[in-house]
C-alpha cells in the first residue's frame, strides 16, 4: 500500500525544531490540545490525523504498521523536514516506534505513550474490525471511551468524555478497522534493540487498554529508554496528566535544558 498524504496541521515558530505528534486509534489530531500552548511555543509542532482518521483519505483495505510509517515519512518530505522529534500515543507510539527503526536519521527523539511493541492479541483486533465495518464505530464508542481515562476523571469531565465518544463514532469504519490490522499483525520486540534516538516511555499506571507491562517492555528493549509512569492516568493520559506529560515531551526533546 502506497503512501497516504495524511491532514496535518503546523503551528509554532518556521525555525524552531520540529516535533511531530501521533494520535491515538479513534482519535484525532486536537487530542493533543492540552499540549500545544506550551509545545508551540519552542517547537514547530506537527499534528496529523492518522490515515482513516479525522480529515484523512480513508485506506482500501487492512493496514500494516509500515504503512502508517510510510505515511509519516511522505509527510516530513512534503514539508521539507529532514529530522524531526517524534512522539505518538498507542497507535501513535507504535508508528513512532517503527519509524525509529527503520528511518533512524528522521528521529532526532522518540516519545512512546501508552503504547505497545506487541499487542498479543491478533484475534481480538480483528473482532474488532469486523465490528466496525459490520455496525460501525459508533457500536465501539462507550467500550473505547471507557478504557480512555479513569472513572474518577471521566465523571469530574462529562462533557469532554461526551465530545470524545463522539470521535470515536465519528471515524470512519474502515479507516477504524484498517488500523485495528496495523496493531493486530504488529510485532515489533525484536526490533526494540535496535533504536538509537533518546526514548521516553509514558505509561498509564491504570491504563486498561495496554497496561504498564506493555510500557516496561518498550523501555527495557530500548538502549537507554527512560520510563515515567504516571498515575492517575488511562490510555489518553496526555489528557488526563496534561502539565505532566506536557513537561515530560519538552524536557524529553529539549535534553533537559528547559
Amino acid at each position: 500500500m502506497t503512501a497516504i498524504p495524511v491532514h496535518a496541521v503546523v503551528e509554532g515558530p518556521d525555525d524552531a525544531p520540529v516535533l511531530v505528534l501521533s494520535n491515538s486509534l479513534g482519535a484525532d489530531l486536537a487530542m493533543w490540545d492540552p499540549q500545544l500552548p506550551a509545545l508551540s511555543e519552542l517547537f514547530r509542532v506537527v499534528r496529523y490525523d492518522t490515515r482513516g482518521h479525522g480529515r484523512s483519505p480513508v485506506p482500501g483495505g487492512d493496514s500494516t504498521i509500515d504503512d502508517l510509517a510510510d505515511d509519516v515519512v511522505a509527510l516530513l518530505d512534503r514539508l521539507g523536514v529532514e529530522t524531526a522529534h517524534v512522539a505518538g500515543l498507542s497507535v501513535g507510539g507504535m508508528t513512532a516506534l517503527r519509524l525509529a527503526v527503520r528511518e533512524p536519521q528522521r528521529v532526532a527523539t522518540l516519545a512512546v505513550l501508552c503504547s505497545s511493541a506487541y499487542t498479543g492479541n491478533e484475534q481480538s483486533w480483528r473482532d474488532r474490525a469486523h465490528t466496525a465495518r459490520t455496525e460501525g464505530t459508533g457500536a465501539l464508542a462507550d467500550a473505547v471511551v471507557g478504557r480512555w481515562f479513569t472513572p474518577g476523571y471521566a465523571a469530574a469531565h462529562p462533557d469532554l468524555v461526551a465530545r470524545m465518544r463522539a470521535t470515536i463514532a465519528g471515524t470512519p469504519d474502515e479507516g477504524y478497522a484498517s488500523c485495528c490490522a496495523a496493531i493486530g499483525g504488529m510485532d515489533q520486540r525484536a526490533d526494540l534493540g535496535s533504536i538509537t534516538a533518546p526514548t521516553l516511555v509514558v505509561s498509564g499506571a491504570e491504563d486498561p487498554a495496554l497496561p504498564p507491562d506493555h510500557q516496561q517492555l518498550i523501555a527495557d528493549g530500548i538502549p537507554g529508554a527512560r520510563l515515567l509512569t504516571v498515575s492517575p492516568g488511562a490510555h489518553l493520559a496526555n489528557i488526563e496528566r496534561a502539565g505532566q506529560v506536557t513537561d515530560a515531551l519538552i524536557s524529553h526533546a529539549t535534553g533537559g535544558t528547559r
